[in-house]
């Protein structure tokens, strides 16, 4: 009896869980439905919050194109970031064309880069990286490639363009080639943008930035310049001047600051392909692509000249080609990084200099000719050796080829060339990686430049 009863609440429990399962509703159609509606409101949910996600992305690239920072390193992050977490974007083989080169890695993997130009203005480096050009201002196209009346261009034309008197960014509606009548004489804050397009400068007048700030030059051919000059030309809306003989420079900068001239495609000019003088400062010269020419460029005014004390210049990532022969650069009185460039000819020397330069060669790549008596990188200029043997030149880390040599002189102690040190200088193992693309690039719309 005892034996019973302490079973039956158990046979009771069974009963009661039998009763409960033999009642349950089976899924019907509706529930088979209300099922998918659930999993479609899921999807949807997602691919709401996807598109949140994309637009985010999208608001984070148009404030990068529209604010500058003083490290362009963190703004390369920030833009790998965004393109990392862009849902429409998102594949593997997405930063396959990354080289190390800071600029380029910055802005040249984006396959949209024709949409956010603007953001070439955040990838600056060196002395010249706060050169914002343009940044600020509207788009100018350029559709008309005549410059028949330098008082007085027509609208469309790059003369036009560049006087104006507020910030532009100016680009091209088409290949062309631009023949200068007499120098195209900047205003501040404009950059010149040749990216999709083939723009040749050449033929006649080149680019002069005289007394103005904020200029980016970049993606042009520049060569066959020759000198002009004993003319009127127009400066800004308001003013037009005389003009004596011009040298035949491809560019001229003279009393600029801020200036940056990357990725141009530069030969065969008058006088020199790119001259710095008269007080210039803040520049950075960087990949670009320099050939068949003397004396290519000139950084400093004259030895009497000691304004250009103050002159700061990082030349950075550069190729100097075949058919050169002297000045890459020659330097006067100022502080001059000479970074990771590729130096594959010369014919008399590379690096030259008077009137006590502050030379810092680090992680460059020196080639030197056949000819055995010019197989040294550097050359004081007219300067007894007991005067130069005080200048602070220096080499670091750089490559030497073919019985190439560079003569150091002055301290070792690196204070003193804080002020001729403008970046990180990478291997000189990586310089035919970082020069890859110097010159100008071929870019077409919706494909990596």
């Amino acid at each position: 009896m005892m034996e019973v009863s302490l079973q039956w609440p158990f046979i009771v429990f069974v009963l009661a869980m039998a009763l409960l399962l033999t009642s349950a509703k089976p899924l019907n159609v509706d529930d088979n439905e209300k099922g998918r509606f659930v999993q479609s409101r899921n999807v949807e949910t997602e691919k709401l919050q996807s598109l949140k996600n994309s637009s985010m992305a999208d608001r984070l690239d148009d404030a990068l194109n529209e604010h500058a920072v003083d490290d362009p390193e963190k703004i390369a992050s920030m833009v790998d970031m965004s393109i990392r977490n862009h849902t429409e974007r998102r594949n593997l083989g997405f930063f396959s064309c990354v080289t190390g080169n800071p600029i380029d890695d910055c802005w040249r993997c984006d396959k949209l880069w024709h949409r956010r130009r603007k953001r070439l203005a955040n990838c600056g480096i060196g002395f010249g990286r706060n050169a914002i050009g343009g940044r600020d201002g509207r788009f100018y196209i350029v559709t008309d490639p005549r410059d028949d009346d330098p008082i007085n261009p027509r609208p469309g034309t790059l003369r036009h363009a560049v006087i104006q008197d507020r910030p532009l960014w100016i680009v091209f509606k088409r290949d062309m080639v631009i023949t200068l009548k007499q120098e195209l004489i900047m205003n501040s804050f404009k950059t010149i943008d040749g990216r999709g397009v083939n723009v040749h400068i050449a033929y006649g007048a080149c680019i002069t930035i005289q007394y103005i700030t904020n200029v980016i030059i970049h993606g042009l051919h520049i060569h066959d310049c020759k000198s002009t000059g004993n003319a009127l030309v127009r400066s800004s809306p308001t003013h037009y001047g005389w003009r004596t003989m011009a040298d035949g420079d491809g560019i001229s900068i003279f009393g600029s600051s801020h200036i940056w001239i990357d990725h141009n495609s530069l030969s065969n000019c008058a006088d020199g392909l790119i001259d710095a003088i008269m007080g210039s400062t803040a520049i950075t010269i960087s990949s670009n692509y320099f050939t068949h020419h003397n004396e290519v460029m000139l950084l400093g005014h004259s030895d009497s000249y000691v304004r250009d004390k103050q002159m700061q210049v990082t030349i950075a990532y550069n190729h100097f080609g075949e058919g050169l022969i002297q000045r890459m650069p020659r330097c006067r009185h100022g502080y001059f990084h000479v970074v990771n460039n590729d130096y594959t000819h010369w014919e008399m020397y590379a690096i030259g200099g008077s009137a006590n330069p502050t030379i810092n060669s680090q992680g460059n790549r020196y080639l030197a000719p056949r000819n055995r008596f010019a197989k040294e990188v550097t050359k004081r200029v007219e300067t007894d050796a007991r005067i130069w043997k005080h200048w602070n030149w220096r080499s670091m880390g750089d490559l030497m080829l073919n019985g190439a040599y560079f003569t150091s002189s002055g301290a070792v102690a690196a204070s003193n060339y804080a002020r001729a040190s403008s970046l990180g200088a990478k291997s000189s193992s990586m310089v035919g990686v970082l020069t890859s693309g110097a010159g100008v690039l071929s870019c077409r719309r919706g494909f990596t430049c």
